[in-house]
């Protein structure tokens, strides 16, 4: 332990985490709607700190350290540990285990779906074996279910927001960056509408602000 960490609360949890990173984004809106604070220590992908590759051998963020010595380095894990402490707007309806693994289905097809050719449509040029726009087609059927979802309510799993919403948008809204005017003269104008709402809102915004790297002897910054 060092002398900073001698500093912290020690039921205050630490959360490594990259701005810019979808995973780290979907965390932190978790966190924030649930009103926990925590410590956040934001990372260089180029540097990380040792003690985060101590705390967690996968190397990448977010990773949530709890007070109690418990490690949380799954994004989701983090969203669904941060619901059941508070989860007053019921983003993951737990009474209701039809919906709840309606969530976590969508949510797989995000994560093992979809990002694996939202990875390759970004990078295209690192993955010449297909053009972007084999990509990007391979990216739109899920493009496409969500757009027939949301053509019957505002969000993905009605008319309130639900933790898919919140696991599932900041990789569409990396997804539309790589080529925003293609994005906005698609046909799936209920997805835009929904990307928006997400990108205006408060909760969103309160995450996205821009914080120097840490390091052992940053004074603590609470989130």
């Amino acid at each position: 332990m060092t002398k900073k960490r001698q500093h912290l609360a020690p039921d205050r949890a630490i959360l490594y985490s990259f701005r810019r990173c979808p995973y780290a984004i979907r965390a932190r809106m978790a966190l924030k709607y649930s009103g926990i604070k925590v410590y956040l220590r934001e990372i260089e992908l180029k540097n990380k700190p040792a003690e985060m590759l101590q705390s967690s051998a996968k190397g990448t963020v977010p990773v949530l350290l709890l007070g109690n010595g418990t490690i949380i380095d799954e994004s989701r894990d983090i969203m669904h540990w941060a619901l059941e402490q508070n989860d007053p707007y019921a983003w993951l309806p737990k009474e209701n285990a039809d919906a709840s693994g309606l969530i976590y289905s969508l949510l797989d097809d995000n994560d093992f779906i979809f990002k694996n050719w939202l990875d390759r449509y970004k990078y295209a040029d690192q993955h010449p074996e297909q053009s972007a726009e084999y990509y990007r087609s391979q990216g739109e059927q899920f493009l496409t279910l969500l757009e027939h979802r949301l053509g019957q309510h505002h969000f993905l799993m009605g008319d309130n927001v639900s933790m898919a919403d919140i696991g599932i948008f900041p990789f569409i809204r990396q997804f539309a960056l790589v080529d925003r005017d293609w994005f906005y003269l698609s046909p799936y104008h209920n997805l835009q509408a929904w990307l928006d709402h997400f990108i205006q809102c408060q909760l969103f915004m309160s995450v996205m602000e821009k914080y120097s790297p840490w390091t052992e002897s940053s004074e603590p910054l609470i989130f």
